[in-house]
């Protein structure tokens, strides 16, 4: 790092700023700077996204094996713009060079939705006269319109308008008081809105039509709930205390905690990065993954009645889990002694803005590190565990996703997510038969059906980043029962079977042989188990896609059709669903099916790769998910196989510990004592 302290030197003589982590995220000034580059030569333009172009691999693996002796990799950003009438840019800024790398016009794409976009519409659609008309319709006064509200979706792919025009669909409410929930009384209705002309330019109407909820409000803010007998009052202070401060420390956006350490990035579409994710075992830092990220998700309703079928967002390639996170607040998202990073983007009008507190960081007790007592002497050790979290929260329209990855001191990833907020909700007639496509959870309140799947993007490194992929299924052992090999039938092995191709990949999970994937390095081999240094996939909340084969949803979200797909690396294979996914048709399917389609039958054996594992939950709601969703978490874990000789948390202090000759020791001194006190 010699290179890196003379650098730091002569910029605190000279006063600038150190340069930053070739990971680092864009700061705001590095994002005006990129968009003074871009007008200068290609305004006025709309700003969608100014983010970091990630260094190429080869070239970030060379500067963090020798940043001494490598030339620091540029910084360049990636910026997605859009010019007045529509069309859609791609560039690439150096911002090292001030230069434009690349500027690329895209015909019939749409880039994602902006919360500025968002919020344009619930002003359009209170003034639209053909809004009003349905309003009135569905009950509502033409004096009450400031009282509608829409939580404004993308439109999905809907054949009528193609992907020409950028499009978002209006999902419609009524909220008679400010504060009363808006999803008690959706309407019936849904507006398609023109994001370049900014005007309504069609209505969807159902054939039956279905007037406003006519029920009481059903809220969940302090006021109601004090009156239907207020808040419980038998709930006791917890605090949570650690008066020497917290066990990380954190450099910049590099945390080192208890023989982790991890770069934490972050960008406007997958929220957290992690980034050179090594552990320090026995003094040897030891590659584990090079890159880990929530890459996308896909969020299907399942009722099949026009215009429905329009609901399934993709809501980090369609609006950025990165644009949606929350600004967080200590003692409510975040408990206890914490670290705070703040995340900068770009506006519509090209300026930087930042969220304050987008990232926490914190420890946290994890119960039970490890334990044992012996039925003999009652000699016992336990040892309790900690964990480090690094965490953020978005809202999508009406859901929450509480994001969280989780550092164990045994050598274990684990990726939590948590879902809240409150159900999508449709109006509905009294006494309607909601077809088993949703539930009513409260009068006149149908929430359909949906699955929530997320894809994780896995980018090993493995003590190297020469890895191969199997899968891990849990079979019973050959031979009848009563034979030589099993004579007694109770055999059973993990039989493992290697992915040698992206085609051969494509797998699902299987509960009945608790199935796993383990990214191994065979080229090193465990001296004890005598197999290769792994880390496995556990993750069982994995159900499948259930829109149909050769639907929209199906060809749209094709990293979904299978729970785990493994793929060479390519530099710019980040997103499972492509680069651009609002309006897409899925025709041809973009994203993985797309890679595969083009690379499917090169080897991933032995070499650098790519996993991409869907997960999630299939929600079929009930009136206990209203009118706020209690917490419902899902998690997966990344865990160490045949990687470290033995138990790599032995070194944690215990919590209690008595051994055989200590519990033999104080016997023998209470039986002294007892003899001496007979013979007085």
């Amino acid at each position: 790092m010699v290179l890196d302290r003379l650098k730091q030197v002569a910029q605190h003589v000279t006063g600038t700023t150190p340069p930053p982590h070739p990971f680092d995220p864009l700061s705001a000034a590095e994002i005006e700077k990129a968009v003074a580059l871009v007008n200068k030569e290609h305004g006025p333009l709309f700003y969608n996204a100014v983010t970091i172009w990630e260094p190429r691999k080869a070239e970030m693996l060379a500067w963090l094996a020798d940043p001494d002796h490598t030339i620091r990799p540029h910084r360049v950003a990636d910026v997605v713009a859009i010019k007045k009438g529509g069309m859609v840019y791609d560039g690439l800024v150096d911002l090292d060079e001030d230069k434009l790398l690349k500027w690329e016009s895209n015909e019939g794409v749409q880039p994602l939705i902006t919360m500025e976009d968002l919020q344009i519409v619930e002003h359009i659609v209170r003034e639209d006269p053909k809004v009003i008309e349905q309003c009135v319709i569905s009950g509502i006064p033409k004096e009450d319109m400031h009282k509608v509200y829409c939580d404004p979706w993308t439109i999905g792919f809907d054949a009528r308008f193609g992907n020409k025009v950028r499009l978002q669909q209006a999902l419609m409410y009524y909220r008679p008081h400010i504060d009363d929930s808006q999803y008690s009384k959706p309407l019936d209705f849904t507006p398609i809105f023109n994001c370049d002309t900014q005007e309504i330019i069609h209505i969807d109407i159902p054939p039956v039509r279905r007037p406003v909820n006519q029920a009481p409000p059903n809220n969940y803010h302090p006021a109601a709930i004090e009156a239907e007998g207020g808040y419980r009052k038998d709930l006791k202070p917890i605090n949570i205390t650690q008066p020497e401060g917290v066990s990380f420390k954190v450099d910049d956006r590099i945390i080192e905690w208890q023989n982790w350490k991890v770069h934490v990035g972050f960008n406007y579409r997958e929220g957290i990065v992690l980034n050179n994710i090594t552990y320090n075992d026995k003094g040897k830092e030891r590659g584990i993954f090079y890159r880990l990220s929530l890459a996308e998700m896909v969020v299907p309703y399942g009722n099949p009645e026009h215009p429905h079928q329009r609901k399934h967002a993709f809501d980090l390639g369609e609006y950025g889990g990165g644009y949606m996170t929350n600004s967080l607040a200590l003692g409510c998202d975040c408990k206890g002694a914490i670290h705070y990073m703040d995340a900068n983007f770009v506006n519509r009008a090209g300026a930087s803005q930042t969220i304050k507190n987008a990232i926490c960081v914190h420890e946290e007790d994890a119960g039970i590190l490890f334990k044992h007592t012996d039925f003999r002497d009652d000699s016992v050790i336990v040892t309790r565990g900690r964990k480090l979290l690094i965490s953020h929260v978005f809202t999508a329209a009406n859901y929450e996703y509480c994001v969280y990855w989780i550092f164990h001191q045994d050598g274990t990833v684990q990726l939590e997510i948590k879902l809240t907020g409150i159900l999508n909700t449709y109006a509905m007639n009294p006494g309607e038969d909601t077809r088993g496509w949703g539930t009513e959870v409260y009068p006149g309140v149908n929430a359909h059906n949906h699955q929530h799947l997320f894809c994780m993007r896995v980018d090993p490194n493995i003590d190297g980043p020469e890895n191969t992929v199997f899968q891990v299924d849990a079979k019973a052992g050959p031979g009848e029962v009563g034979s030589a090999e099993n004579k007694y039938g109770n055999a059973f092995y993990a039989h493992k079977t290697k992915y040698s191709t992206a085609k051969e990949s494509m797998s699902d999970y299987d509960g009945s042989s608790s199935r796993t994937w383990e990214m191994a390095n065979t080229n090193k081999i465990n001296p004890y188990s005598h197999k290769p240094v792994s880390y496995k996939l556990v993750s069982r909340e994995v159900p499948a896609l259930l829109p149909k084969e050769g639907g929209l949803v199906w060809k749209r979200a094709g990293f979904a059709r299978h729970a785990v797909h493994v793929t060479k690396y390519q530099d710019d294979q980040i997103h499972p669903a492509g680069r651009h996914v609002p309006q897409t048709s899925g025709e041809p399917s973009q994203g993985l099916p797309e890679w595969i389609a083009k690379h499917g039958d090169e080897s991933i054996d032995n070499t650098d790769i790519v996993l991409w594992h869907t997960f999630g939950i299939t929600h079929f709601p009930s009136p206990e998910d209203y009118p706020v969703m209690p917490a419902e978490p899902m998690t997966l874990l990344l865990r160490p196989r045949n990687f470290f000789l033995k138990n790599p948390a032995l070194d944690v202090p215990p919590s209690y510990a008595s051994t055989p000759s200590q519990i033999a020791a104080k016997k023998a001194a209470v039986s002294n004592v007892d003899k001496a006190s007979r013979a007085v």
